[in-house]
């Protein structure tokens, strides 16, 4: 098992000793992800984000974890640190930085400091690319390294909430660089309603709700 000594980049996260359970549960979500399992296969292949770094500040799950992954197989240099310490997944942070190389800042019910010490660890990737869910990555460029920020090429935003904090920034006229709102995509519309009716029956007879 890989001790932190034995990882050659920096990292945080809560425990390596949970990559073992990270990487069965990233393994087993991977085999429901068809359309990332295509584009990683090209990927593979083509190598079309060879020398491009991204900087991600996303919610840490397996999900997220086979994205990650997928854009490293694609040649990117990728950094991700957690857009919600609520939702991290100690078992997937650790997994990330063992088996699959990829710096991870992100501590289940971290608290202020460490979290915005970990977007600083993001903005210090030095990013040619910027996936945010919040805007807290983006905002940060800009408010503590501008230097950096006018350099990045374009990045995505998730949320709604960020979106919104985007647009305030473009209208003020100091948003830096494009950034598509990943809710307006059409493919995100098409996938989002192939998989609410996929898991609408399950949902329906385990009482939960599908919106």
């Amino acid at each position: 098992m890989a001790t932190d000594a034995q990882i050659p980049f920096a990292f945080d996260v809560k425990d390596l000793g949970l990559a073992d359970l990270g990487k069965r549960r990233t393994e087993w979500a991977f085999q429901s992800m068809p359309v990332l399992q295509t584009i990683r296969k090209q990927f593979i292949r083509s190598q079309p984000l060879k020398g491009v770094r991204i900087s991600a500040c996303l919610h840490v799950t397996t999900e997220t974890a086979n994205l990650m992954v997928t854009l490293r197989d694609g040649g990117a240099d990728v950094l991700l640190c957690a857009s919600n310490p609520l939702s991290t997944q100690d078992d997937v942070s650790a997994t990330l930085v063992r088996d699959y190389g990829i710096p991870v800042f992100a501590i289940k019910g971290e608290d202020n400091d460490s979290y915005y010490a970990h977007i600083t660890a993001a903005v210090e990737h030095k990013p040619n690319l910027t996936m945010d869910d919040g805007a807290d990555l983006v905002h940060a460029l800009h408010t503590k390294r501008q230097d950096l920020a006018a350099s990045v090429l374009g990045g995505t935003e998730e949320t709604t909430t960020g979106v919104i904090r985007l647009r305030a920034m473009a209208k003020d006229g100091v948003l830096k660089y494009p950034i598509i709102a990943v809710n307006d995509a059409l493919t995100s519309t098409c996938l989002t309603t192939v998989t609410a009716q996929d898991r609408a029956p399950w949902m329906a007879s385990s009482g939960l709700r599908t919106s």
